[in-house]
């Protein structure tokens, strides 16, 4: 039988969000992570993850799940698995016991999407005819990369852009990626892909990396890498900031309002944790404001990075408000989402919807609340999915933030996760998000719509001219017009 594991922390990275952890206990409501439909189905819960960001390998057109952001590579939010081919031939030799093994796994998923999916027609599908011909298919033998690969195929014909099966390898890597662990060699950079310009724009930059040490910033651009570009034909090449340690890379980079310029770097390990990029800002009219950059909720760090943050820029002095730049925020574990928004409000934040239950959701309980009153501005744009588009949503529903930015697309089914007996683990859409104070709004077909609507693409400014952040500035001054700064 499958065992709906609850990662210690996560749903983290199960990338995402789409990523999309489980609830960590939240008090005296149940933990809406565990919808238990059956006895033995106890799921963490992800938020189904969207934003065309790249990173190391991070992760419907809102992209789900992907593989886990490694800083050093493009990463795109959603999980596409590889294609597989439409018929798989049958092994020469047909090992019983592999068929009987495989056979137990697919039964195992087969039932949980007939048991949980979150639309009871399953999208127009004949579930019982898709069982009967996998099985058959599983049945004439096949390696165990084949029989992988139909599992993925199987999921993706469910068609809502977020389910999605990963191989027990899969799942492996992910589970490390949910932990924090980026432990890979390149040159310490988590990217965006900007596929209309060519080029990766870097979100961060890890410390003590050999991109740090070249100069490198977030707002820059990696526009190629060894003379080949960032974006080839099918698409982006996303290991071409990887290599052998000590191996030279050469790219071209460009600052915002710079030339381009040739950078040199020699690869190395790059261990460390996610980096949490936060500053102390002056509005115009010199009230200090702090500026958070929140990357993901897929590592389950996060939500304590973001509480030391909030204590060092109020060291240095008293806060009058605060800008969460959400922008490329694809989602995570819920447990995490909630833990945040626990610094900003409490008690009920919305719902989950399954099968016309409603779950309700609480903040998490922080030991610090006196960040529960403080102004908050929210970025958020097309990289902001998942429950990155809760967080925003949720605290805007709640009349604690002003948000600015771009409309998101619209990512909020909830994805429960599913480890299998052989290791493998699926994420199904199990539910979706409704908001505590409008709960007749559809954030999956609507997305979050700005307060104020400000384009301001990441590579063509730095933090000091950003659009969004110098209209998030003018809000707190009063001072803010309906049109970009």
């Amino acid at each position: 039988m499958a065992k709906l594991s609850r990662y210690p922390l996560l749903l983290a990275l199960a990338f995402a969000a789409l990523s999309c952890k489980l609830v960590a206990n939240l008090g005296q409501t149940p933990a809406p992570p565990t919808f238990r439909a059956q006895p033995s189905h106890s799921p963490t819960l992800y938020l189904a993850t969207t934003a065309p960001t790249t990173s190391a390998p991070l992760p419907s057109t809102t992209p789900p799940p992907t593989l886990p952001v490694v800083p050093g590579f493009t990463f795109t939010p959603t999980f596409t698995p590889p294609p597989s081919p439409t018929e798989l031939a049958p092994t020469a030799t047909i090992d019983p016991s592999a068929i009987a093994r495989q056979l137990k796994v697919f039964e195992e998923l087969w039932q949980i999407v007939h048991d949980r999916y979150l639309y009871p027609d399953f999208n127009g599908l004949d579930w019982e005819a898709i069982g009967a011909e996998y099985r058959a298919r599983i049945a004439a033998g096949m390696t165990d990369e084949d029989f992988y690969q139909s599992l993925r195929e199987m999921i993706r014909r469910l068609g809502d852009e977020h389910s999605v099966f990963f191989s027990p390898q899969e799942a492996a890597e992910r589970d490390r990626e949910f932990q924090g662990q980026y432990n890979y060699v390149g040159i310490g950079v988590m990217t965006a892909l900007i596929p209309e310009r060519q080029r990766l724009a870097i979100l961060l930059v890890f410390p003590g990396s050999p991109a740090e040490e070249a100069g490198l910033r977030p707002h820059d651009s990696i526009l190629s890498v060894d003379g080949l570009p960032v974006v080839g034909e099918s698409g982006p090449l996303q290991n071409l900031l990887r290599g052998f340690e000590g191996s030279i890379v050469e790219l071209s980079v460009q600052t915002p309002g710079e030339p381009p310029r040739q950078v040199r770097i020699t690869r190395r390990a790059v261990n460390a944790q996610l980096p949490l990029p936060r500053a102390a800002l002056a509005s115009p009219g010199g009230k200090r404001i702090g500026y958070i950059f929140v990357p993901t909720f897929n590592d389950t760090n996060i939500d304590e990075m973001i509480g030391q943050a909030l204590d060092e820029l109020s060291a240095g002095g008293a806060l009058e408000g605060l800008i969460i730049d959400n922008r490329y925020n694809s989602g995570g574990a819920s447990d995490v989402l909630l833990n945040t928004l626990g610094y900003f409000t409490s008690g009920p934040v919305g719902m989950f919807i399954e099968n016309r239950e409603q779950i309700l959701l609480r903040a998490g309980r922080q030991p610090e609340t006196r960040f529960q009153n403080l102004p908050l501005v929210i970025l958020i744009g097309p990289g902001t999915a998942s429950f990155g588009e809760v967080f925003a949503g949720a605290l805007k529903d709640l009349g604690r933030a002003y948000v600015i930015g771009e409309q998101t697309e619209g990512n909020v089914e909830v994805l429960s996760i599913f480890d299998l007996s052989d290791g493998s683990r699926a994420w199904i859409a199990t539910s979706t998000f409704r908001p505590l104070n409008h709960p007749d709004q559809n954030w999956e077909e609507s997305g979050i719509i700005p307060d104020l609507m400000v384009h301001s693409a990441w590579d063509e400014f730095t933090l000091e001219t950003d659009p969004a952040v110098l209209s998030a500035l003018q809000y707190f001054d009063g001072t803010l017009t309906n049109t970009n700064p």
